[in-house]
């Protein structure tokens, strides 16, 4: 059993910048790879971001694209989505995930555990 918890959002300007964490419980972090998804009201859930175990390898959707940094810290059994150059479009709920595999995926369907979401508001 993996336990995700996120922390870091809140409201922001558009311009501005927030860095979301995941810390997962358990001892073998590093052998997940982890995601970050978001679901904003009347849409389904989404990729924004994906990394595999040792953090070599990333996926990026192409809405974040350039303004979106996913990375781990698998000694502290953490996630990291710093998100700058924030638009009001990027309003949602966001979860990190957890899949039992060391390779990157952007398929919901393929993540086994979810953490409760954290709320990211930005203002226009």
């Amino acid at each position: 059993q993996v336990q995700l918890v996120e922390s870091g959002g809140g409201l922001v300007q558009a311009g501005g910048s927030l860095r979301l964490s995941c810390a997962a419980s358990g001892r073998t972090f590093s052998s997940y790879a982890m995601g970050w998804f978001r679901q904003a009201p009347g849409q389904e859930r989404a990729i924004v971001a994906a990394i595999n175990w040792s953090g070599g390898s990333t996926y990026y959707a192409d809405s974040v694209k350039g303004r979106f940094t996913i990375s781990r810290d698998n000694a502290k059994n953490t996630v990291y989505l710093q998100m700058n150059s924030l638009r009001p479009e990027d309003t949602a709920v966001y979860h990190c995930a957890a899949r039992l595999s060391r390779a990157v995926s952007y398929y919901t369907e393929r993540y086994d555990y979810w953490g409760q979401g954290t709320q990211v508001t930005v203002s226009s």
